[in-house]
């Protein structure tokens, strides 16, 4: 396995992040168990989490997977950077969502208390809360790290702009800040590479690419469906839209050799900004295949014919829509 610091942070970890949102709605705890296990052998530390995964309001059943897993012992919690995030609704109360300072502070002590441990490695705003302003957001994770209850702070599907009034907020109060940003980033959805990933370079933060296959879309789901696999109807009509540089990607895998879904995977980690793609395994196997990723290696020529396929925004902004 090879590790990578987290943006500009001295913690190590893996170049594949273990997506945990399949624990409980579609893999079963034991076959969660055995995939997390699996993770460890592998080398994979960085397991990913939310507090709404398993979708049933205020229950919070992915984490209690995770932390029956880590009260097995054998080192699984310390081998774990665990993270997880906050902002989706637990109750029907209304406080019971978002980032106010109460919300976050009952929110960490509940995920403390599902996952079976006593501090979070990364706790991330899993969406930005436009009505919670960033100096009681700050000053409420402040409190948390005060406390040893996280370590890190991270941000997922923010823009640009909320990374940096977010990062110079934290300056003023001497913290240090968002280390990550989780996005929506694959090879169909690259309007990130025009403000938010030059955003977190500058400031320090790890990418982590969340959907990095498009829902399936880049994985060979040509292949899928011609061999009568059953698809999501959801899927099937995403696919009508760009099935033509579908077809182009997997004839471009072909030439390589490749499965797509290592082939995006491996693009991805080509990506400057890039720590680790969330990988969402259901099964063992899916896991393992998922390693190759990590050996494939693209030259200019390879990456030229990716952007043909799939064009990105043209660079960052303003160049890419200004001179």
């Amino acid at each position: 396995m090879d590790y990578a610091q987290l943006g500009r942070t001295g913690l190590k970890v893996s170049k594949l992040c273990l997506g945990t949102m399949n624990f409980g709605p579609q893999t079963t705890e034991e076959d969660s168990f055995a995939i997390m296990d699996r993770a460890h052998e592998l080398g994979i530390n960085f397991f990913d989490s939310a507090n709404v995964y398993g979708w049933k309001k205020g229950e919070g059943v992915t984490e209690q997977i995770i932390g029956r897993w880590f009260a097995q012992g054998g080192g699984r919690r310390e081998k774990t950077v665990i993270a997880t995030k906050l902002y989706g609704s637990m109750g029907d109360w209304p406080n019971d969502t978002f980032l106010s300072a109460l919300n976050i502070r009952r929110a960490a002590d509940a995920s403390l208390k599902r996952m079976q441990t006593d501090y979070i490695d990364i706790y991330q705003a899993h969406h930005i809360d436009r009505n919670t302003p960033f100096e009681e957001f700050w000053e409420a994770m402040e409190v948390l790290r005060q406390q040893g209850k996280i370590l890190y702070v991270g941000s997922s599907n923010f823009a640009g702009w909320h990374i940096a009034k977010a990062q110079e907020t934290a300056r003023r109060r001497n913290f240090l800040g968002l280390v990550s940003e989780q996005s929506k980033y694959h090879l169909l959805e690259r309007s990130v590479e025009l403000e938010v990933l030059p955003a977190c370079q500058d400031y320090g933060l790890g990418v982590i690419p969340w959907s990095p296959l498009a829902g399936g879309l880049l994985g060979g789901v040509l292949r899928k469906i011609d061999k009568g696999r059953s698809a999501n109807p959801d899927q099937v009509e995403a696919l009508e839209k760009v099935r033509p540089q579908i077809e182009q990607w997997e004839a471009f895998c072909d030439e390589l050799g490749e499965d797509p879904a290592n082939a995006g995977l491996a693009w991805l980690l080509h990506q400057k900004a890039v720590t680790a793609p969330i990988i969402g395994p259901r099964t063992a196997d899916q896991l393992n295949g998922s390693l190759r990723a990590l050996e494939i290696k693209f030259d200019d020529k390879a990456l030229a014919r990716i952007d043909e396929i799939f064009p990105g925004p043209g660079g960052t902004a303003p160049e890419a829509y200004a001179w």
